[in-house]
């Protein structure tokens, strides 16, 4: 999960988590536990359509904020 693709999304539309949580249903506690993925929290294929379709996101978009791998921010090229 990209939370800060997620958040800049947000952002770009105006938007807070607490707008994302009413869009969604769900208190703002659970949308944040989502977000940070808290006890292994993740957004159900349906919120991640609702979302999509809010924010007009690609399938890019959507591939890069939901699926992210994490990558190690480790510089190796230098070792």
């Amino acid at each position: 999960m990209n939370k800060r693709k997620l958040n800049a999304v947000m952002q770009l539309h105006g938007e807070s988590q607490q707008n994302l949580a009413d869009y969604l249903q769900m208190s703002l506690s659970r949308l944040n536990a989502k977000i940070n993925e808290y006890r292994g929290a993740q957004f159900r294929q349906n919120e991640i359509a609702a979302i999509q379709e809010h924010y007009g996101l690609s399938a890019e978009e959507v591939n890069e904020i939901f699926f992210a791998s994490a990558v190690s921010r480790k510089d190796t090229t230098n070792t």
